[in-house]
């Protein structure tokens, strides 16, 4: 008796798997890039405040990039 018009019992089971990794690999992707986006933008905060304590730069000149890091 030939199943699956002889391509096997394998094929689906393995474009499932493929479809599947594909999923998991995107997903994982997607979460480290917004993570990493993320940490960016605590990381450059972080830097803007310590100028400011340090006298580097002025309030007014803070609150310019403080709105230009914020996220759109």
């Amino acid at each position: 008796m030939r199943w699956y018009h002889g391509y096997g019992p394998m094929t689906g089971g393995m474009l499932l798997w493929v479809v599947l990794v594909s999923l998991v690999a995107g997903t994982a992707l997607v979460v480290a890039l917004v993570a990493l986006r993320g940490r960016r933008s605590d990381s450059a905060t972080r830097v803007l405040d310590e100028r400011l304590a340090r006298g580097d730069i002025d309030a007014e000149e803070y609150e310019r990039v403080r709105r230009a890091l914020r996220p759109s």
